[in-house]
């Protein structure tokens, strides 16, 4: 096994900053690998070695016949690669790739660094990660290696190059996926030796010496001072009396971030050495999932996630909402994934039932046609569902499929995927090039998003009630129920093609920022603030003045501090002749000018203080909300104000209910327990469905 050196291990260490920087550079590079006619491919995933051989045939023939464009191997199978190291068997690999393309159904093939073998793990258990609790994982489940081991990375090397030199030049293989979910699921961070010494080395790279470390971290403070980077630990609050350094999780977040990138960007090195240009490379990503960050990763193909919905993971909208899942939720992944570098698809989405959740519930009849619906409106490239068949045996025996265990009936929400394959066949008759719709166009809307302030939040919440994804969310859900486009975008990207840009919670920050934004809205942008702006620079210390300073000059105010109450108070904002709730955060405005004071503080100490401020700045306008509300009526009328304001026509589509078009397709979905009617114009050439929605419905015009 070759060394890897130091300075391979410190390049992780600025892979953000070097893939944030060209992020535009990636921009639509992965639209060779696709026609844009065929609007949507579909995919299942398919386990050979989970089946008797004999099998085999029949059931990648069935694939076909289904209709599905391509399947989906080898990412658990290491083991079978590899039954002991350096000794490799393929047969088996090559006769389900032959029998897919004898079934003219093409291949994503997978690297196996999610799964390592039981022989690696014994002979090398440093490969293995450590919880914070001080447990090695060990064999028996997956996820379970060091990213930071570069002796894992070595194995994975070998293995991917052997994969690579045999299908490199298949025909039946249309693409690379790397790893599955790279993620250490509820273990989240790792704390071995491996981390440990990468995440010094990551250290010294960042601030070349320790009076440097010292002093951004604010180590004078409780003796935490070192004298050499050897000295630092990984900040494990369960090896702590106290809360770790602030500092030093948020360094320890970015760290773990690009040591996840890296990991995923290695093996996609390697695959590049030996693979066709025809053939791309992506990664199976979960868009939420808070210690990896998929930004980090956009020098990828294409960017892929992944999605669950009934799973007792959210109520939904009414009474049946737990069936039919969040209406937020695939639309987040489309728009947060897809301007990573312009063009996503879906690895994993629900098939029915699946067998890890809080609760599995049946979704409710139409419910999976619904999400294939959404994934499509989103502009993905393909929808591949998890699994082909039921198994039988193992960690996943109550995990639906497409087919039923017997291999042979379609199961019921199998059907909804044939279904929607059928369907949206037929759309591809109706596909005509075009500019995107003028009204859709013109209440395009970024939202700004640098998971540092994520993490930094999550990390020192200062409340109980404080969720940086919840408070998002809520943002993002109003402007969705505007029908409008959004574009979850970083800062090196262009603002001045946004008509709109909403800026949720963005605690850390430079004047350089702030003086973008400003540019911004003097160039006639509407940029809309919220609670927690501009608190501390980017390594999270606070400003040394008055509190959020560099933002007073944008906001023409004088001062700004924050209140919070109990969780059983609530205090009122006045707007409009209206009282809203909030009792979550209040940063209170003061020294605003008359005519930007749009909402105020109706009670306590400060009542009369500014809670909204609209403040016209050249040809735009700026909106600071300063009240975070539980229900968000309060956001919603603000934004509506500042939409209607700026001339934009928006809609006002019901809770559960979402619109978005894609290639001159619009696409109606109603997540709510209740019949809806959709906006569809009068002139409008319904394709699918009626503008008249009963839950789970779908409604397709042109």
């Amino acid at each position: 096994m070759k060394k890897v050196s130091v300075k391979a291990v410190l390049k992780t260490g600025v892979i953000a900053a070097a893939l944030l920087s060209s992020l535009n550079s990636f921009a639509q590079k992965g639209e060779k690998f696709f026609n844009k006619a065929d609007l949507m491919q579909f995919g299942v995933y398919y386990y050979p070695e989970q089946w008797p051989k004999e099998q085999w045939a029949r059931d990648i023939k069935r694939i076909g016949e289904l209709g599905f464009d391509f399947t989906h191997y080898a990412e658990f199978a290491w083991a079978n690669m590899e039954p002991e190291e350096g000794k490799f068997d393929f047969a088996w690999l090559d006769e389900v790739v032959r029998l897919a393309g004898e079934n003219h159904v093409k291949v994503i093939m997978c690297t196996p660094s999610a799964a390592p073998p039981v022989w690696l793990t014994k002979k090398h258990p440093d490969v293995l990660m450590v919880n914070a609790d001080g447990r090695t994982m060990v064999h028996g489940a997956r996820q379970q290696a060091s990213w930071s081991s570069d002796l894992y990375r070595q194995y994975v090397d070998k293995i991917v190059t052997e994969m690579a030199k045999r299908y490199g030049h298949n025909k039946t293989i249309m693409g690379w996926q790397i790893d599955n979910e790279p993620s250490h699921y509820g273990n989240e961070y790792d704390f071995s030796q491996n981390a440990q010494k990468h995440f010094r080395l990551w250290l010294q790279a960042k601030y070349k010496s320790i009076e440097a470390l010292n002093a951004s971290w604010g180590n004078a403070f409780w003796s935490l001072n070192y004298n050499n980077f050897d000295q630092i630990d990984c900040p494990n609050g369960k090896e702590l009396v106290a809360q770790p350094n602030p500092h030093a999780v948020l360094d320890f977040k970015r760290f773990t971030a690009d040591e996840a990138a890296g990991f995923v960007l290695d093996q996609q090195a390697t695959l590049k050495k030996y693979i066709d240009d025809n053939q791309f490379v992506t990664s199976n990503l979960m868009s939420d999932y808070t210690p990896v960050d998929p930004r980090r990763m956009a020098g990828l193909d294409i960017m892929n996630y992944t999605k669950y919905l009934v799973a007792g993971l959210s109520d939904g909208t009414g009474d049946q909402g737990f069936r039919l899942g969040n209406y937020l939720s695939i639309g987040f992944s489309n728009d947060f994934m897809r301007p990573i570098n312009g063009v996503t698809s879906v690895m994993e989405l629900q098939p029915g039932q699946v067998n890890w959740g809080k609760y599995n519930s049946q979704p409710m009849p139409g419910a999976v046609r619904m999400w294939i619906y959404h994934v499509f409106a989103g502009g993905n490239k393909f929808v591949c569902t998890y699994r082909f068949r039921q198994p039988l045996v193992g960690g996943e025996q109550y995990h639906n499929g497409i087919m039923k265990p017997n291999g042979i009936e379609v199961a019921r929400s199998g059907a909804e995927y044939i279904t929607a394959l059928k369907e949206i066949a037929q759309l591809k008759k109706q596909y005509k090039p075009g500019p995107e719709p003028a009204d859709y166009k013109a209440r395009r809307t970024a939202i700004l998003y640098n998971v540092d302030n994520r993490w930094e939040m999550d990390n020192q919440p200062q409340t109980n009630q404080w969720d940086f994804m919840k408070h998002m969310m809520k943002y993002y859900g109003v402007v969705k129920s505007f029908g409008a486009p959004v574009d979850f975008i970083g800062e090196e990207t262009d603002f001045s093609k946004y008509p709109v840009m909403v800026a949720p919670a963005y605690q850390l920050l430079d004047p350089k920022l702030v003086a973008r934004w400003k540019a911004y809205v003097e160039q006639g942008g509407h940029l809309i603030l919220s609670s927690r702006t501009g608190e501390k620079d980017r390594e999270a210390r606070i400003w040394e003045g008055r509190f959020a300073e560099p933002i007073y000059s944008l906001l023409g105010i004088k001062e700004l501090y924050y209140d919070q109450l109990p969780e059983n108070r609530m205090a009122k904002v006045a707007m409009d002749g209206k009282l809203f709730n909030w009792n979550n955060w209040g940063d209170v405005l003061q020294g605003a000018a008359a005519g930007t004071k749009m909402a105020l503080y109706n009670d306590q100490f400060y009542k009369g203080e500014t809670a909204v401020l609209n403040r016209k700045l050249g040809k735009g306008t700026v909106t600071y909300i300063g009240a975070d509300t539980d229900d968000g009526k309060l956001e919603k009328d603000v934004l509506r104000k500042v939409y209607k304001n700026a001339g934009i026509g928006i809609l006002d589509l019901p809770e559960g209910v979402t619109v978005d078009c894609r290639d001159g397709f619009w696409v109606g979905m109603n997540y709510s327990s209740a019949t809806q009617v959709l906006p569809v114009p009068a002139n409008a050439k319904v394709l699918i469905g009626s503008k008249t929605l009963a839950p789970a419905g779908v409604v397709v015009w042109r």
